[in-house]
Protein backbone atom coordinates (compact mmCIF):
# COMPACT_ATOMS: atom_id res chain seq x y z
CA UNK A 1 0.00 0.00 0.00
CA UNK A 2 2.53 2.58 0.95
CA UNK A 3 4.80 1.58 -2.60
CA UNK A 4 1.49 2.24 -4.39
CA UNK A 5 1.13 5.45 -2.47
CA UNK A 6 4.55 6.78 -2.95
CA UNK A 7 4.93 5.89 -6.74
CA UNK A 8 1.50 7.99 -7.49
CA UNK A 9 2.82 11.19 -5.50
CA UNK A 10 6.38 10.66 -6.67
CA UNK A 11 9.84 9.73 -4.90
CA UNK A 12 11.27 11.94 -2.62
CA UNK A 13 14.78 12.43 -1.56
CA UNK A 14 16.39 13.38 1.92
CA UNK A 15 17.32 17.02 1.82
CA UNK A 16 20.96 15.31 3.38
CA UNK A 17 21.44 13.79 0.08
CA UNK A 18 21.47 17.59 -1.70
CA UNK A 19 23.19 19.11 0.91
CA UNK A 20 25.77 16.72 0.96
CA UNK A 21 25.90 16.72 -3.38
CA UNK A 22 26.15 20.60 -3.11
CA UNK A 23 29.06 20.39 -0.50
CA UNK A 24 30.64 17.88 -3.24
CA UNK A 25 30.47 20.52 -5.67
CA UNK A 26 31.50 23.15 -3.69
CA UNK A 27 35.03 21.59 -2.89
CA UNK A 28 35.40 20.43 -6.72
CA UNK A 29 35.03 23.96 -7.73
CA UNK A 30 37.15 25.59 -4.91
CA UNK A 31 39.74 22.35 -6.34
CA UNK A 32 39.04 24.05 -9.89
CA UNK A 33 39.83 27.52 -8.86
CA UNK A 34 43.07 26.24 -7.07
CA UNK A 35 44.31 25.07 -10.58
CA UNK A 36 44.37 28.90 -11.76
CA UNK A 37 45.41 29.99 -8.14
CA UNK A 38 48.53 27.68 -7.97
CA UNK A 39 49.68 29.25 -11.68
CA UNK A 40 49.67 25.30 -13.11
CA UNK A 41 50.30 25.28 -16.90
CA UNK A 42 50.27 23.12 -19.47
CA UNK A 43 48.52 19.55 -19.86
CA UNK A 44 48.40 19.15 -16.16
CA UNK A 45 46.43 22.24 -16.06
CA UNK A 46 43.81 21.22 -18.84
CA UNK A 47 43.48 17.80 -17.43
CA UNK A 48 42.44 19.10 -13.97
CA UNK A 49 40.06 21.36 -15.25
CA UNK A 50 38.43 18.64 -17.80
CA UNK A 51 38.77 16.09 -14.87
CA UNK A 52 37.09 18.59 -12.10
CA UNK A 53 34.19 20.04 -14.74
CA UNK A 54 32.96 16.12 -15.68
CA UNK A 55 33.14 15.08 -12.03
CA UNK A 56 30.59 17.83 -11.38
CA UNK A 57 28.78 17.49 -14.52
CA UNK A 58 28.26 14.04 -13.40
CA UNK A 59 26.83 14.76 -10.10
CA UNK A 60 24.87 17.52 -11.24
CA UNK A 61 22.92 15.01 -14.01
CA UNK A 62 23.04 12.36 -11.57
CA UNK A 63 21.32 13.70 -8.43
CA UNK A 64 20.15 17.40 -9.77
CA UNK A 65 18.50 15.97 -12.89
CA UNK A 66 17.53 12.68 -10.77
CA UNK A 67 19.22 10.32 -13.70
CA UNK A 68 20.66 7.98 -11.01
CA UNK A 69 17.25 6.79 -10.26
CA UNK A 70 16.42 6.52 -14.06
CA UNK A 71 15.79 3.20 -15.99
CA UNK A 72 18.71 1.48 -17.71
CA UNK A 73 17.58 2.36 -20.85
CA UNK A 74 16.96 6.27 -20.49
CA UNK A 75 20.85 6.29 -18.66
CA UNK A 76 22.13 4.86 -22.24
CA UNK A 77 20.51 7.20 -23.70
CA UNK A 78 21.90 9.89 -22.79
CA UNK A 79 25.44 8.69 -21.97
CA UNK A 80 26.18 6.53 -24.85
CA UNK A 81 26.15 9.59 -27.69
CA UNK A 82 28.91 12.00 -25.63
CA UNK A 83 30.94 9.23 -25.10
CA UNK A 84 30.66 8.15 -29.10
CA UNK A 85 31.10 11.61 -29.90
CA UNK A 86 34.86 11.33 -27.48
CA UNK A 87 36.05 8.40 -29.34
CA UNK A 88 35.38 9.96 -32.97
CA UNK A 89 37.54 12.81 -31.67
CA UNK A 90 40.21 10.82 -30.35
CA UNK A 91 40.07 8.52 -33.49
CA UNK A 92 40.41 11.82 -35.43
CA UNK A 93 43.09 13.39 -33.43
CA UNK A 94 45.53 10.44 -34.70
CA UNK A 95 43.99 10.84 -38.40
CA UNK A 96 45.11 14.46 -38.13
CA UNK A 97 48.64 13.50 -37.12
CA UNK A 98 48.81 10.91 -39.99
CA UNK A 99 47.60 13.60 -42.28
CA UNK A 100 50.11 16.50 -41.08
CA UNK A 101 52.60 14.01 -41.69
CA UNK A 102 51.67 13.25 -45.29
CA UNK A 103 51.37 16.48 -45.95
CA UNK A 104 54.46 17.79 -44.79
CA UNK A 105 56.23 14.71 -46.45
CA UNK A 106 54.52 14.79 -49.89
CA UNK A 107 54.94 19.01 -49.86
CA UNK A 108 58.31 19.16 -49.27
CA UNK A 109 59.10 16.84 -51.93
CA UNK A 110 57.27 19.03 -54.80
CA UNK A 111 58.66 22.31 -53.61
CA UNK A 112 62.23 20.66 -53.66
Amino acid sequence: MAHAAASAEGQQHPVKLYLVVWGWLFVLSAFSYSVDYFHLQGYLRWFLILLLMALKAGLIVAFFMHMAWERLALIYAILIPPVAVLVFVGIMVFESDYTLFMRETFFRLGQG
